[in-house]
């Protein structure tokens, strides 16, 4: 065992060592998240998105946005690692090796007369008869007599100029990576000695896996309290209307931990009286209604008075002691959204089927929230959209937009399809909009997404669907923008957090209220995008027995319309009993009012063969059209039972439904018009 002097330096380089293997990878995978995210940090550069201060880049909000737990962590260990480095570099400068030669100031291979010159000259020095000093007295002692002892003695010096050290041949020696003082295992050095490997071996490893078993019982992947899905279950009813949605998204288990205050009775109740006509209160009864309003749990009670103050964007009028509850109640309510919507399309009968009415309500609710618009602005006035879309433009209110209604604008869709100059010439002239301010909306404008769906339904290597086939599913979901981005974050002042556009992609029967399919689709992840779909097509090629020439060809083709903006939804179901079934698949935005997509489809399922045979059982149908499609010209075309918003006026969605292109058999024959996300749903909660 070498001596402790010799050793000092290896428990801090054992120490460096367990430091640095999991902080190095974790470091870098920080900074590529990082980089990747600063990438994706395009946003709206409106004036309004400006003045919110979301986005400002600031000294201060570089500083809050970095001085995170995890981060802090981080720069703290690097810091002790480089006082590590640097002491240990301190450590291994002080134990040279012994050089005799060095010590009295001599080079290699100096004559006897010359050391004891340079040992009479260095004793004037450090002699303690010469020099009282305590530590020259121990630089003498320790290192100039042994010098000079070791170059005076023949046998000595011999080893020396031969081993390299004064002994002789030395053998190897052998370290431990602990401090001198936990060498000594006599008295309180054992009991720290135990202590430590106790403590650091088996109590904290154990105190870690409890409290990671611990949270992980009570919160989901999602950061979602499993009570939260628990709740969300339990009240998802087929029939929810998206004015119901509301009382449902309330009742989160985090929500319902948010702290009720004394102090919080007052501004409660100035804000009710601010919102209370968003609060779907019966007004012949009110005086009932607001009784039993309050009644409720007080936590719901605050919760939905928050989230009404965002929507009326009355929250500049929150005290200062609401503004950190409301604060919280928006930034988990995207998560909480994003939950709702799965147990709204989760498979809720024998065929695997979701619902389609409340997952449309959860959609509108979280565009709602976003754009800090009411959901009485959804109420049709006409068009079939509502105010809603408006509203979310800057500069825009209820007054602008009746007056831009006076000259015949009054959809959402006619102010889009406006050249550039028409929209200034009418903005400044009838809203009396600044040119500044007509700027602001063509930006906005420029960022809304336009979506197309090219979808197929088919049955993989097999002409026709029968009955109990599994179908598949592709999709190719394409965004534009006039501003030519593809992934950006949306225009959203009134949302104090960055929030990523989502899409809801789902193939579904509004008259039985089913979902067939649901997927998220994301377009800010293209390299995601590209290896997803890469993968998709290859197997799907692959499948069908493919030339390996076809298949290269093919994901060659899938990653060059990923990169133009597309994304591909790949799905499967099982095709239901024979029958025509007129399904809709619709793209909702959470984040955009008036974006969503629907495309119609018709899908002709035919009855199964006794024997197993396709062509038999196309034989006993009669003629078969190619693919499976039905051309019966003489038959009227069935109408579409669309689930619309209970916001939108049924003169115009019929007038709308009448215009929807038909795909038949799953395979797209005319492009669906584009509608609202009031055109999703129906009446009210029964």
């Amino acid at each position: 065992m070498a001596a402790s002097e010799e050793t000092s330096s290896l428990f801090p380089i054992f120490i460096l060592t367990i430091m640095a293997l999991p902080l190095v990878p974790y470091t870098i995978v920080k900074l590529c998240r990082f980089a990747s995210k600063k990438a994706k940090s395009i946003h709206c550069q409106c004036a309004v998105c400006a003045r919110s201060g979301k986005y400002r880049k600031s000294i201060f909000k570089k500083i809050s946005n970095f001085s995170t737990w995890s981060n802090m962590t981080v720069v703290l260990l690097w810091v002790i690692m480089g006082f590590l480095v640097y002491y240990i570099q301190q450590i291994s400068r002080e134990s040279q090796p012994f050089d005799p030669f060095s010590i009295l100031g001599l080079e290699s291979g100096a004559s006897e007369s010359d050391i004891k010159k340079a040992y009479r000259k260095l004793s004037i020095q450090y002699h303690p008869d010469k020099n009282p000093d305590p530590e020259a007295n121990l630089y003498f002692v320790e290192f100039i007599s042994k010098a000079y002892q070791a170059l005076t003695d023949p046998v000595s010096r011999e080893n020396y100029e031969k081993y390299g050290h004064p002994d002789g041949r030395q053998g190897m020696q052998m370290g431990i990576a602990l401090p001198s003082f936990l060498l000594n295992i006599d008295g309180a050095s054992g009991g720290i000695l135990l202590l430590g490997i106790v403590g650091v071996c088996i109590l904290l490893p154990l105190v870690m896996a409890v409290i990671y078993l611990a949270r992980s019982s009570k919160y989901t992947g999602n950061y979602v309290m499993h009570q939260t899905l628990s709740s969300y279950y339990y009240f998802m009813k087929p029939s929810l209307a998206p004015s119901k949605v509301m009382d449902v998204f309330i009742k989160a288990a985090e929500y319902m931990e948010i702290p009720v205050r004394r102090s919080d009775a007052e501004p409660l109740q100035k804000l009710f009286m601010l919102v209370r006509s968003e609060l779907n209160l019966d007004l012949k009864n009110i005086r009932q209604e607001q009784a039993k309003f309050w009644k409720q749990h007080p936590a719901l009670v605050k919760t939905e008075l928050l989230i009404q103050a965002q929507l009326t964007r009355e929250s500049a009028e929150l005290p200062s002691t609401l503004q950190a509850d409301f604060k919280k109640v928006l930034e988990i309510a995207p998560s909480l959204l994003e939950e709702l919507m799965k147990m709204a399309v989760i498979p809720r009968n024998q065929q695997g089927h979701g619902w389609l009415r409340p997952a449309i309500g959860v959609v509108e609710l979280s565009q709602s929230i976003i754009q800090a618009v009411p959901l009485s602005a959804r109420k049709a006035t006409g068009s079939g959209d509502g105010n809603a879309p408006f509203l979310q433009l800057p500069h825009f209110s209820e007054a602008v937009i009746k007056k831009i209604a006076r000259k015949k604008v009054r959809s959402f869709q006619e102010l889009q399809d406006m050249t550039e100059m028409e929209r200034a010439e009418l903005l400044t002239q009838i809203a009396g909009f600044t040119p500044a301010e007509v700027q602001d909306v063509e930006i906005v404008l420029e960022m809304m997404p336009s979506i197309t769906i090219e979808i197929i339904c088919e049955t993989e290597g097999e002409e026709g669907i029968q009955e109990g086939d599994i179908v598949t599913m592709q999709a190719w979901v394409t965004l534009k923008r006039r501003n030519g981005l593809v992934g950006a974050l949306p225009h959203a002042p009134y949302f104090p957090f960055h929030k990523e556009e989502n899409f809801w992609l789902l193939l579904a029967d509004s008259v039985s209220n089913e979902v067939w399919m649901s997927q998220k689709v994301s377009f800010l992840d293209e390299a995601a995008a590209i290896a997803a779909a890469s993968k998709a097509i290859q197997e799907t090629k692959e499948g069908s027995g493919a030339t390996v020439k076809e298949i290269s060809s093919a994901v060659r083709e899938a990653v060059a319309k990923v990169k133009s903006g597309s994304r591909l939804v790949m799905g499967k179901f099982q095709a239901p009993a024979e029958g025509n079934y007129n399904l809709t698949s619709f793209c909702l935005c959470d984040t955009w009012i008036g974006c969503d997509k629907k495309t119609n489809l018709k899908l002709k399922v035919l009855k199964r063969s006794r024997a197993g045979s396709r062509g038999g059982a196309i034989a006993e149908e009669g003629p078969a059209v190619e693919d499976g499609i039905e051309e019966d010209e003489d038959e009227e075309e069935e109408e579409y039972d669309d689930y619309e918003s209970e916001y939108s006026d049924d003169s115009e969605n019929e007038q709308d439904t009448k215009k929807k292109g038909v795909v038949a058999n799953g395979t797209e024959h005319e492009k669906g018009s584009e509608s609202s996300s009031e055109e999703g749903s129906s009446s009210d909660e029964e």
